[in-house]
């Protein structure tokens, strides 16, 4: 059986991604996917030819292709040979219509990554950049209606992580970004998006696999004065030290445990968040801590939150969660590297982050119903607290790689 990592250490997949300007759907596409059983987990960032709705399908193909592939044990040499030979070629310049950079995480450290046509990916630890040894490895032509007509060479290498490492790999929106401008008439280029990448983590040492590809991404739009000549879209893998969240939603059952639910609120390592009017002053009577609410930014869909002494966040109950699916299945459908970029501060939306920038999320769910959500009045999607915090664990684990733990009191 393999062992893990190393004890305490999570791996974080995040990632930013900016459309060419004019473009209302992105070339490039991006996805990731963990296996519960075996701790394994595969990312895929494929870069379509050209811009818009044909370079999105076909670098989705690509993507998904080279993840089931993947994921399903077929060699990483035959899965190129299948996904080169099945992709159709540009008649003017010969190449494939998709490129693409495969990232094979395995829980015994061992880290496989292949590459064709995309800059090369960056390997850093202990604030300095690795050179990765590669392999490189010609793709059989066997198509000439879809085959490269000149030759396709992959790249392959192999590493054992290591915590603190970062792996950043880009499509080339990033290094080309700027290009036929005063200041980068050849584009950003890759020893400059390295500098950045040091720069950002010297000033940052703990920052945030999303938050360092939004930052590069940023950058990279910047170089085209805020409008994008090409599709950008930046992946990021951090191996580090999980963050713990814990929310308590709803009264227990029997409020003889109330105490309980206290003792896990004080007792717990990490940041704590209470979602409902009634939890909060259950809490705020057993610990002695007074809540108070903040009337300023006032939502009009979503109720203000308030503050507690040792709890990160407080929010209004089942509206608040409510809104978080709706937040995250967004994310989940438009691209979750931009999740919160246009969406109104309010308890949702911090929630939202607090769930974002966490590893291990920790639901303690309270089970006495709450008669006002009975009304046959209230809307039909305000759904009972249970069910709605079922829907955020799913989303959580499918689509946002966290681990989740949900008790019931």
């Amino acid at each position: 059986m393999s062992e893990p990592i190393a004890p305490g250490t999570f791996v974080e997949v995040g990632h930013y991604q900016l459309s060419k300007h004019g473009q209302g759907a992105p070339g490039d596409m991006f996805l990731s996917q963990k296996n519960d059983e075996t701790g394994r987990i595969i990312t895929v960032l494929s870069d379509g030819l050209g811009s818009g709705i044909k370079a999105g399908v076909l670098s989705t193909l690509t993507a998904t292709m080279a993840l089931k592939f993947v994921a399903a044990d077929i060699p990483i040499k035959r899965a190129a040979d299948i996904i080169m030979n099945t992709l159709p070629v540009c008649k003017d310049r010969g190449i494939s219509y998709a490129t693409f950079t495969l990232v094979d995480i395995a829980p015994n450290s061992s880290v496989r990554i292949m590459e064709y046509d995309n800059p090369g990916y960056v390997l850093i630890r202990s604030n300095v950049i690795v050179e990765p040894i590669k392999d490189c490895a010609p793709i059989e032509r066997k198509n000439k209606k879809t085959a490269p007509v000149r030759e396709a060479v992959l790249y392959y290498s192999e590493y054992g992580a290591k915590p603190g490492d970062r792996l950043i790999f880009f499509s080339d929106g990033v290094t080309q970004s700027g290009m036929g401008t005063k200041a980068s008439p050849l584009g950003w280029g890759d020893a400059a998006v390295h500098d950045f990448i040091l720069e950002k983590i010297d000033e940052d040492p703990e920052i945030s696999a999303r938050d360092l590809a939004k930052k590069i991404v940023i950058q990279a739009n910047l170089h085209d004065a805020f409008e994008a000549k090409d599709d950008i879209t930046c992946g990021v893998v951090y191996f580090r030290h999980p963050r713990d969240l814990l929310i308590i939603t709803g009264p227990p059952i029997n409020p003889e445990r109330d105490s309980e639910l206290a003792r896990i609120f004080t007792s717990f390592n990490g940041k704590k968040v209470l979602c409902g009017g009634t939890t909060a002053n259950i809490l705020s009577r057993e610990l002695g801590k007074p809540v108070s609410i903040v009337l300023k930014n006032i939502d009009p869909v979503v109720p203000p939150i308030s503050i507690m002494e040792g709890a990160d966040l407080v929010t209004e109950g089942i509206i608040t969660l409510g809104k978080v699916v709706e937040l995250l299945e967004d994310g989940s459908e438009y691209g979750k590297s931009r999740i919160l970029d246009s969406e109104k501060e309010n308890g949702a939306s911090k929630l939202v982050q607090l769930l974002l920038d966490s590893d291990r999320i920790n639901f303690v769910v309270g089970t006495q119903i709450n008669a006002a959500h009975q009304d046959p009045n209230m809307p039909m999607e305000l759904e009972i607290r249970r069910n709605v915090v079922k829907k955020i664990e799913a989303l959580l684990t499918d689509n946002y790689l966290k681990e989740v733990n949900v008790s019931y009191m």
